[in-house]
């Protein structure tokens, strides 16, 4: 999965609550370190070092509905959990009763696809994108284990591993209107319902992500 198309294109079919919203138009705020670290996120993805393919054929559908990315432009979730999971980069903590994260997210894979042979399908990548998210609702809300998992700890690893990836990547930024680093820039209009002239108003606050 690649991650190099420009940051409009993935604005412009997410970003409703703040149109018009880039945050790459406030890199030259950022100073060269941040820069570097933010604008390499945008680059194209490197080969997978910790998913087997098939294992990231599974990932992959599973990201996509964990954050309702149905076709491209994706923010490459799956690059960036598979870049973690290799490098061994945790959150320095796991439930007692699950394994290593990596080996967590190997057997939860497995049950996935476990599950979609149960329905007659060659694999849960290759189900439809309705019956995908049964599935994955099943897990969320079944009441003890799961192919010998703690159900709540698998949603847990993996709602933990999509969101922090999402919503380090710059075009998640533009669609929740925020306006990335504030080093060296800093906030000087504070308080409430305040904003500084760069960033957007939000055309629809209180409402639920599209």
């Amino acid at each position: 999965m690649s991650s190099n198309m420009a940051d409009g294109g993935f604005a412009a079919g997410r970003n409703t609550r703040f149109p018009g919203f880039d945050v790459l138009d406030q890199s030259g705020s950022w100073d060269d370190v941040t820069a570097g670290v933010v604008l390499a996120r945008l680059a194209a993805s490197p080969p997978l070092r910790f998913f087997g393919p098939e294992e990231a054929a599974v990932a992959a559908a599973l990201f996509d509905q964990l954050l309702d990315q149905p076709a491209e432009p994706r923010v490459p979730v799956l690059s960036m959990v598979d870049a973690r999971l290799a490098d061994g980069q945790t959150d320095g903590w796991r439930h007692e009763d699950m394994p290593e994260d990596g080996a967590a997210f190997r057997a939860s894979l497995t049950g996935l696809d476990e599950d979609a042979r149960a329905r007659g399908f060659a694999g849960f990548s290759a189900l439809p994108w309705a019956q995908q998210s049964e599935l994955i609702g099943k897990v969320q809300k079944a009441p003890a284990r799961w192919h010998g998992l703690r159900a709540d700890h698998v949603w847990s690893l993996w709602t933990r591993y999509a969101c922090t990836a999402f919503y380090s990547h710059p075009w998640a930024w533009s669609e929740i209107g925020f306006g990335g680093p504030a080093y060296p820039r800093g906030y000087s209009n504070l308080g409430m319902d305040r904003r500084e002239h760069w960033e957007v108003r939000d055309v629809a606050p209180g409402a639920s992500p599209a």
